[in-house]
């Protein structure tokens, strides 16, 4: 087994290739690699470089592929979602404090409350349009998408497994027979075994910071500006794809214990719910 650590993202990342050693090898882990930081470099808000960045500032832009591919999917996904999932957040987070990278947050920034999300965003052929005062944070699923590119790179070399912070997507198996994927709970760690598809975690417990003299973190919710108030501490949830995973469990965080378990479970979306007095339960046909 090949393994190539990397930080991008925001986050810590990894590849796994279950392959003989060589250059062939190498070159697979350095292209994965490669697409994680190109894509890194057209959809991150705090780079002013960057594609959405431009975007932001402008209100209107001409659209590369992925950008256009990526915001098409934030835009279904608050459709689906009824809005519980919702790209246009970005403002709550910067008044929330997450105003750059979280690896340079300060201590105690300031902060302050914001309204909803929900403004309108149009997409006609390549341009994108937002409506004044509107910018987008394509932060959860575009990592997502990052690691789906990623993943699909390597599809051809062998089994492989692309991890961004605990969004991961594989394609094929290793002699095994599936990829084991370890989480922690307050009951211990678990293993999941992923044959295929993807899975995504979000959650309130590691992406915190204070602002204004309060904690915070950076699930916000579109309806109300502000950081969400769930019963839930993660959601961990396998779907076919990163992007579906990291959408479903976002919704599902926001949505709360009950609702969340209801939802998985009609839809038969494997999740695994943690809540914040301790307690670990399955859902959607996981156990």
């Amino acid at each position: 087994m090949e393994r190539h650590a990397f930080h991008a993202l925001g986050t810590d990342c990894e590849v796994l290739l279950d392959v003989e050693p060589g250059p062939d090898a190498v070159l697979a882990l350095a292209t994965a690699e490669g697409e994680i930081r190109r894509l890194e470099r057209l959809l991150s808000r705090f780079r002013p470089d960057s594609e959405l960045s431009r975007l932001n500032e402008a209100g209107a832009l001409e659209a590369g592929d992925d950008l256009l591919a990526v915001v098409r999917l934030a835009l279904d996904a608050r459709k689906r979602t009824g809005g519980r999932f919702d790209p246009t957040v970005h403002d709550a987070l910067v008044a929330a404090g997450y105003d750059r990278s979280f690896d340079e947050l300060r201590p105690d920034g300031a902060g302050s409350l914001s309204s909803p999300a929900g403004g309108a965003v149009r997409v006609r052929g390549r341009r994108i349009e937002l409506d004044p005062g509107v910018r987008l944070d394509l932060g959860g699923i575009g990592k997502g998408y990052a690691v789906d590119r990623a993943v699909a790179r390597l599809a051809g070399t062998g089994p492989s497994l692309v991890n961004a912070g605990g969004d991961l997507a594989v394609a094929g198996v290793p002699e095994g027979g599936v990829w084991p994927v370890g989480l922690d709970t307050p009951l211990g760690g678990i293993t999941l075994g992923v044959a295929d598809g993807a899975l995504a975690t979000s959650g309130a417990d590691r992406r915190r910071w204070r602002a204004g003299g309060e904690e915070r973190h950076h699930l916000i919710d579109p309806r109300t500006g502000r950081p969400a108030d769930s019963d839930l501490v993660t959601v961990t949830v396998a779907a076919p794809t990163a992007v579906e995973a990291e959408v479903a469990a976002k919704t599902l965080f926001l949505a709360g214990e009950q609702a969340a378990a209801a939802k998985a479970d009609a839809l038969g979306l494997p999740a695994l719910l943690v809540t914040v007095d301790g307690r670990v339960r399955y859902a959607g046909g996981l156990a």
